[in-house]
């Protein structure tokens, strides 16, 4: 079986390509997948640097979409031969993984691997930013940090879907336009203005009600300035590094809540997650809900891969896939 391996932490380099030879069968409660489509996050990347510490080796990955091919003990709510997806188990970068069963997501038959894989992270991940702290609607402001992003993107498309005002932060003239397109209204290059100053000039001083903030540290600052007054920042990730601390005090002249966030905790049941996995693909079935697949690798080019998201040269998902051949006996 080939899988991309981890041998030592460090750059794209380390990522190499080997062949292990076969999985043991599964055990209670797993179930082995043989991967179509596997999804490259961000998650990996720090798994792959050391910054999201793994015991070495490892296969890195934590999404995919298949097809069961056996399952444990105990398991009766999949079978061989069901398509399935998952997100947050890893070893995903392979061929085939053993997974825990309970963490498979369902796919009906008019969602394809492609969207399989490229939906269950980012997209439960938008699901819970969007409805587990304050729920946008009309009248709203929410300010969407790299709108052009594979989360970004969704959290645009549910803002809108909702109702609110959506302004996205972006990098290239290239992304602006990929935001717009996936329903921003009002779109600001970083890399040239304020986005704490244009936030304010769009809102007409008022700020945004709601900030969601992948970036971290690059960002946090401008956004206790370009919050309204009671408005909510939700701190989800660090692409740029950790936000700088701050005082509970500095938070009070406007009454300001800000919160951390992991998708981890907003699945933590196979109930919950079904629920969020269920609300994202009826929005794609409903056609509001577009997965913007920004290109394909094959597996022997994880490495590749990693520097395209590394170097923000990617808008979307990015997926990687197994040899043809793996590929057809799955499909």
């Amino acid at each position: 079986m080939k899988t991309i391996e981890v041998e030592k932490t460090g750059g794209p380099e380390v990522l190499n390509l080997q062949d292990i030879g076969g999985l043991e069968p599964p055990g209670p409660g797993q179930a082995l997948v043989r991967i179509v489509y596997a999804g490259v996050n961000f998650v990996d990347v720090g798994q792959r640097r050391g910054t999201y510490p793994r015991e070495v080796p490892f296969t890195p990955g934590v999404e995919a979409a298949g097809v069961v091919e056996s399952v444990g003990d105990g398991i009766d709510w999949v079978k061989p031969g069901d398509r399935v997806a998952y997100t947050g188990e890893p070893g995903a970068y392979a061929e085939a993984s053993l997974v825990r069963a309970e963490r498979l997501i369902p796919l009906p038959d008019d969602i394809s691997f492609e969207q399989g894989a490229a939906f269950p992270l980012q997209g439960m991940t938008a699901h819970y930013l969007i409805h587990e702290f304050r729920i946008p609607g009309p009248g709203d402001f929410v300010l969407i940090h790299a709108a052009a992003g594979g989360v970004g993107l969704h959290l645009v498309q549910w803002a809108k879907h909702l109702g609110a005002y959506v302004i996205g932060t972006v990098s290239t003239e290239e992304k602006a336009k990929i935001a717009r397109d996936a329903g921003t209204d009002y779109v600001i290059l970083y890399t040239e203005h304020d986005f704490a100053i244009a936030t304010r000039r769009v809102t007409e001083g008022r700020g945004a009600d709601l900030i969601i903030d992948g970036v971290g540290k690059n960002t946090f600052k401008g956004d206790l300035e370009a919050v309204a007054i009671r408005g909510q920042i939700i701190v989800f990730g660090s692409s740029s590094g950790p936000a700088d601390p701050i005082s509970p005090n500095a938070l009070m002249g406007r009454s300001i809540s800000v919160s951390g966030a992991s998708l981890a905790n907003f699945i933590s049941t196979r109930e919950e997650m079904l629920h969020r996995a269920n609300e994202v693909i009826q929005g794609i079935q409903e056609g509001w809900l577009k997965l913007r697949i920004d290109g394909i690798l094959e597996l022997s080019q994880a490495a590749e891969a990693h520097r395209l998201l590394e170097n923000r040269e990617t808008s979307g998902k990015i997926l990687l896939e197994p040899p043809a051949d793996v590929r057809s006996q799955a499909a």
